[in-house]
């Protein structure tokens, strides 16, 4: 591995983005956290620019467009918690996306990695469900934390272990949270 501006370049990128990424496993709603999630892919796609990743960057352009068409879906329907006809085929229609970029870009088997975190971190959102989705983002963070030291990308490993451990912050503190909610129905029934 050689020390490049360019690369210096995608580490700074990358503490940037994994900053704003760890903030989105502290949300607790679905608009603020797509919409956080779309500025993260840019960065993040320029970042696997920067590191010849483009399996990963073309996964990243796949999901800034989701996360764009979910935050225009959102404020134009209202959220809606129910999943529809119309949602079911843009998954497809992603799911399609990005086998094909993933054909177009395929670069060894690890280039499955990205594919697959994508796939996971896509369904993570679709569902409209904020637990799953941050239950989703702990094998989203391991293939990344993989395809991350396969790119040398320094940072991207160190950062992505911190927010997988976020992650996991996030599922406890949720978990919590929902059972006091539980507890407290039961309470108010008795």
């Amino acid at each position: 591995m050689e020390i490049t501006f360019t690369y210096i370049l995608s580490q700074v990128l990358t503490i940037i983005v994994y900053i704003l990424i760890a903030i989105t496993y502290q949300l607790k709603k679905r608009k603020n956290i797509v919409i956080l999630s779309f500025s993260t892919q840019i960065i993040q796609g320029t970042v696997y620019f920067l590191l010849n990743a483009y399996t990963a960057l073309a996964m990243r352009g796949v999901a800034a467009i989701r996360d764009l068409v979910f935050w225009v879906d959102e404020n134009k329907n209202g959220k809606s918690n129910k999943i529809n006809t119309k949602d079911i085929l843009f998954l497809i229609v992603l799911y399609v996306l990005i086998i094909i970029f993933t054909i177009i870009t395929l670069d060894g088997w690890y280039s499955l990695l990205s594919a697959t975190a994508t796939m996971l971190s896509t369904y993570s959102i679709w569902q409209k469900n904020v637990k799953i989705y941050k239950i989703l983002g702990i094998p989203t963070g391991i293939l990344w934390i993989v395809y991350n030291f396969l790119y040398k990308s320094i940072f991207g490993v160190i950062l992505e272990s911190l927010l997988l451990l976020a992650t996991i912050r996030g599922v406890v503190m949720y978990s919590k949270e929902e059972r006091y909610r539980n507890l407290k129905k039961q309470w108010e029934i008795w």
